[in-house]
């Protein structure tokens, strides 16, 4: 999903944007994503605290046991010369969702589901002769014609 150094500035900037700890990190990106994508604890964690050492952003207390991290001046200035990129990343995620919502399309997969299961079940009956076969071919076929001048 994300190429060299990608990660480290797409979260980068989400810090940028508002303090964070991991877990809503990881869920930021899910959500940018549409869900396509979450990174993985063990790929983000550790890239935090790569971003701490180089000093582009600092802990914060959080909520419970869970510590924030936030943006230190370095770090939005390194976000502000880098902000295409950042920008390119963001749009990348938004992109996979909107491919995904325009392809996933649940109405039509239960109606392509309910076709097998109705086609099936009356395959499975003891009543499934060559008439019933070309009756359901011909449905079928009209269906077909009907899709392709939508």
């Amino acid at each position: 999903m994300f190429g060299s150094g990608e990660l480290r500035l797409a979260l980068l900037g989400l810090i940028a944007e508002s303090p964070r700890h991991g877990y809503e990190l990881i869920k930021a990106i899910e959500e940018l994503s549409g869900g396509n994508y979450a990174p993985s604890p063990g790929v983000v964690y550790p890239t935090l605290s790569l971003l701490t050492d180089e000093g582009v952003i600092e802990d914060q207390a959080g909520e419970g046991a869970r510590k924030s991290f936030a943006a230190t001046d370095a770090g939005r200035s390194e976000l502000a010369g880098r902000h295409e990129e950042y920008d390119a990343i963001v749009a990348r995620l938004k992109g996979l969702a909107e491919e995904s919502e325009r392809t996933s399309a649940p109405p039509l997969k239960r109606a392509m589901g309910n076709l097998f299961h109705a086609v099936k079940d009356r395959m499975a009956s003891g009543d499934f002769n060559r008439e019933t076969v070309h009756g359901i071919a011909e449905i079928l076929d009209e269906a077909a014609r009907k899709i392709e001048r939508l």
